[in-house]
């Protein structure tokens, strides 16, 4: 995005997580302290690049299998930058009826996720809201105004490499519990997370590097363990393979580079029937 066309909003002050995954995956959505701040992330985490694309690729295995489970419908929050790859992206190459709403907080993924839908999405089927995904109410009424999504029927709710940067004192976890609650039956809920739990000590120090060099970032990282971030799903059935490093959710080749991340775990979950 041209410097002169910049979000008034936008803090160019301390790096920043989405503006950083971006740079992560390859993307040029993210500036000199970004990347600076990714360099620094990257020597205190080497496997970083790795994890952030298992990471997207878990997103594209889980949107498909909510497909493939008859969800066509997604709120995605916590989105980020744009990049190869995007839920409505996925989603469209199955099925061209998909509806899809991100959030995000960043006004640069705002505005570059605007600037995609233009040019890719479809109006009456893709919007973005710029919002604080811990707004449950606020978010879920303004996703339901857009008329893109039906609440009668279910819908697929994602936090990828979000709720990561969200400790609980923000009140992110009664915010994912109101979104549990508003969410149709059969529903499923889509959810990625930097853990430490069942990595190995050179790991987990590693991970505790990456802790303390993202606390000079806007978008502070928090670490959780596995039975912290189950806890999100609440009652929700989990489906096989559970909760599970995300390359070993659903892969797509044996073979797969990001099979061998254990740091990110990811899992689907869906919202019983009533009764």
């Amino acid at each position: 995005m041209d410097q002169q066309h910049l979000p008034a909003e936008i803090d160019l002050e301390r790096p920043n997580a989405a503006r950083t995954y971006d740079w992560a995956l390859g993307g040029t959505a993210n500036w000199a302290i970004d990347r600076e701040y990714g360099e620094q992330a990257l020597k205190a985490y080497p496997q970083l690049r790795v994890a952030v694309r298992a990471n997207r690729d878990f997103l594209g295995r889980a949107v498909r299998y909510c497909l493939a489970n008859g969800v066509n419908q997604f709120l995605d929050l916590g989105s980020g930058v744009p990049t190869m790859g995007n839920v409505h992206e996925v989603a469209d190459d199955i099925d061209d009826e998909s509806r899809c709403v991100y959030v995000d907080i960043e006004p640069v993924a705002v505005a570059h996720s605007r600037i995609l839908l233009e040019e890719t999405g479809d109006p009456e089927r893709h919007a973005v809201l710029h919002a604080d995904l811990c707004d449950a109410e606020q978010v879920w009424e303004a996703a339901m105004e857009t008329g893109i999504l039906d609440p009668g029927r279910p819908i697929a709710l994602l936090t990828v490499a979000v709720l990561h940067f969200l400790p609980d004192p923000t009140g992110v976890r009664e915010a994912i519990r109101d979104y549990r609650a508003l969410l149709p039956p059969e529903s499923l809920y889509v959810l990625s997370h930097l853990s430490h739990s069942d990595v190995a000590d050179g790991e987990q120090s590693q991970l505790r590097r990456l802790e303390n060099v993202s606390k000079q970032s806007s978008t502070p990282g928090v670490l959780r363990t596995h039975e912290e971030i189950q806890a999100f799903f609440g009652d929700f059935e989990l489906v096989e393979p559970g909760l599970v490093p995300v390359g070993q959710w659903h892969p797509d080749a044996a073979q797969d580079p990001g099979a061998e991340v254990r740091t990110a775990v990811g899992g689907v979950a869906r919202k019983p029937r009533v009764g």
